[in-house]
């Protein structure tokens, strides 16, 4: 069994421009589909709900753990907690990483989500799948809003 999904895109847009795209709450949730209600601070939650066609009833709930100007934004969270009638909050959480390198004059993004082999087994598989596919279509989502705009 996997314990964690990695996705890694090359991005044309500059390392200041992606850190920003990652770090403003207002800017991520544009891109990641979520109406986020305040800022990242690391050690606080970050919480608002998600604007994704199909799940505009689920809660996002994070908790950044790291915001290392340019290189690495960090958060853990529940995945795929999307039924409002489970209290995930006794589980484990996983914990998503993005790093961020200068590739030329553009930027490579690294996204990590680890710890899985910590989501209970009748829900782990799910979890696993859904989100494989969901940072899939979260990179291609931020390839577009950041790369909006940039010469190509």
């Amino acid at each position: 069994m996997t314990n964690s999904i990695e996705r890694t895109v090359d991005l044309r847009a500059p390392i200041d421009r992606v850190w920003r795209a990652l770090t403003d709450h207002r800017e991520f949730g544009q891109w990641f589909r979520v109406a986020i209600e305040q800022p990242f601070v690391v050690g606080q939650p970050a919480t608002g709900h998600i604007t994704h066609e199909g799940y505009e009833h689920v809660r996002w709930n994070v908790r950044i753990v790291a915001m290392e100007e340019p290189r690495r934004f960090a958060f853990t969270w529940h995945p795929y907690a999307i039924d409002p009638t489970v209290d995930y909050s006794q589980e484990e959480p996983t914990l998503v990483e993005f790093q961020l390198e200068p590739v030329g004059a553009g930027t490579r993004l690294i996204v990590t989500e680890s710890g899985f082999d910590r989501i209970p087994a009748h829900r782990r598989d799910e979890a696993i799948r859904m989100n494989s596919g969901g940072w899939t279509a979260q990179v291609e989502n931020i390839r577009a809003h950041v790369d909006a705009g940039v010469d190509g």
